[in-house]
């Protein structure tokens, strides 16, 4: 598996157009409400047929945050009050329950994900009784190969907390860092010092907590070249086993928190290639290896070892050791996939609430993948977390000549090949370490979908 990475600037500039991240395929323009909650429960309860159905995940959606980010453009409520938070965990133990209705009680959860908004915006005890909810409700594994995560918001945590949270069975943990610089972080309204995340990510280490991500955004307004190096050297002092480096897109026009920020004060283009660029040579001399699109890990963590051993998978969550299991969603907009079904929940708080008060389930839209889905969505995973394509095995996997099923793919492909990204012959497909940042254009080859939602005025973000 090759684990290196290449950076050139001007390779970078002539591919920087946008496109989708991939985390499912197909992407979620194609869900339509005809996949509606009566669907996804004939297909949860059809996963249990199987001679060995798939173990579990579950990922729990807490849209509160205590205060507002400049640059968020995740589905969130911001409110002091909290009951408002107890009343949607109500809901939440509510569809719990509805939801495991459609599982047997053999099937066991080997993953647990709280995202957000801020999960740790829920006080200790409610998150106690979140997880005995789940255990109450479904099988949970006890033992060390687990995986149960919660991200974290530093400036709403108790240090005493991440003990309980260990107790709880959760060990892995994503900080929110971002950029340490003060004067970034009051232009984002985020301010929290490299102590506080140094001594929650020390706190769970001591309590056994075996993986840290740390999340970083770049091209935020004051951000320097500088500036940013320095927050680079001490995240690499803290020496999580994860990193995640988001480029920053200010998109005020849809999402109005952001027209808080000074257009004015924004790292330009070249700034943010150099950044970008910087940050991937600081990473790799510190030890860390390349695993796909913004994320880096170092090499004897479960991402890296999956990466070259060729099990790694990419979901709803990004990048996951875990592609055999079905993930169940819960909480407003949250998003599952269950056997060869993806759904959402209802965005709206308010509808989510009221839907599960009716004791139904929230899914409000969806989509059952054909073959051909099925098909392009196994080449689009090889390509996004593995760099590369062993034509023979798609063959006999799906009863295809792959030349002539992806001829129009494989012609696309052709300008990356005489750009010296890949390299490609009527057996395989290889990306090269100058190319493995555009493993996205890659994917894009092969999407069915793409050109139909360009012509409808789809927008993604910036694949660089």
């Amino acid at each position: 598996m090759e684990q290196r990475l290449q950076f050139d600037r001007d390779l970078l500039r002539r591919y920087d157009v946008s496109g989708p991240r991939y985390t499912s395929y197909p992407t979620a323009p194609q869900f339509h409400e005809g996949f509606d909650a009566q669907a996804y429960a004939a297909a949860a309860r059809a996963t249990n047929e199987a001679d060995q159905p798939n173990p579990l995940s579950v990922y729990v959606h807490v849209p509160f945050c205590r205060n507002v980010c400049f640059y968020c453009a995740c589905n969130k409520i911001v409110t002091a009050n909290y009951s408002r938070a107890q009343e949607y965990l109500e809901h939440v133990f509510k569809e719990i329950e509805l939801q495991a209705q459609l599982f047997g009680e053999h099937r066991r959860v080997e993953q647990l994900h709280l995202g957000g908004g801020t999960p740790n915006y829920l006080k200790i005890d409610d998150l106690g009784r979140l997880v005995s909810k789940l255990r109450e409700q479904f099988t949970l594994d006890d033992t060390d190969n687990r995986e149960f995560s919660i991200e974290i918001d530093p400036r709403d945590v108790e240090l005493e907390d991440i003990g309980r949270l260990a107790e709880l069975g959760f060990n892995r943990m994503s900080v929110g860092v971002q950029d340490f610089n003060e004067e970034v972080q009051h232009a984002v309204n985020r301010v929290q010092s490299a102590e506080l995340c140094r001594s929650i990510i020390e706190e769970g280490r001591r309590h056994g907590f075996r993986s840290t991500n740390v999340d970083l955004i770049y091209g935020l307004p004051k951000q320097t070249v500088e500036s940013f190096e320095q927050t680079l050297d001490e995240v690499i002092e803290l020496r999580p086993e994860r990193l995640a480096i988001y480029n920053y897109a200010h998109l005020p026009h849809l999402f109005k928190i952001q027209r808080q920020i000074n257009e004015d004060e924004l790292p330009g283009p070249e700034d943010k290639l150099t950044i970008f660029g910087r940050t991937i040579e600081k990473l790799t001399d510190a030890g860390y290896v390349f695993i796909g699109m913004d994320h880096f890990a170092l090499p004897d963590d479960e991402l890296a070892v999956a990466q070259k051993k060729g099990t790694l998978h990419r979901n709803f969550q990004g990048y996951s050791t875990r592609a055999e299991c079905d993930l169940i969603a819960l909480g407003s907009t949250s998003i599952g996939k269950i056997g060869n079904t993806y759904s959402q929940n209802l965005r709206d708080p308010e509808e989510y609430q009221q839907r599960i008060a009716n004791g139904d389930l929230a899914v409000f839209r969806g989509y059952e993948l054909n073959q051909d889905d099925l098909l392009r969505r196994e080449v689009i995973i090889e390509v996004m977390c593995h760099s590369r394509l062993n034509f023979a095995d798609i063959e006999a996997r799906h009863g295809i000549d792959f030349n002539e099923y992806f001829a129009d793919a494989l012609e696309r492909l052709q300008p990356l090949v005489e750009d010296g990204l890949m390299e490609m012959d009527d057996r395989h497909l290889q990306i090269l370490p100058r190319g493995r940042l555009m493993l996205r254009h890659v994917a894009m080859a092969f999407d069915a979908y793409l050109e139909r939602e360009a012509n409808e005025g789809k927008r993604y973000s910036r694949v660089l």
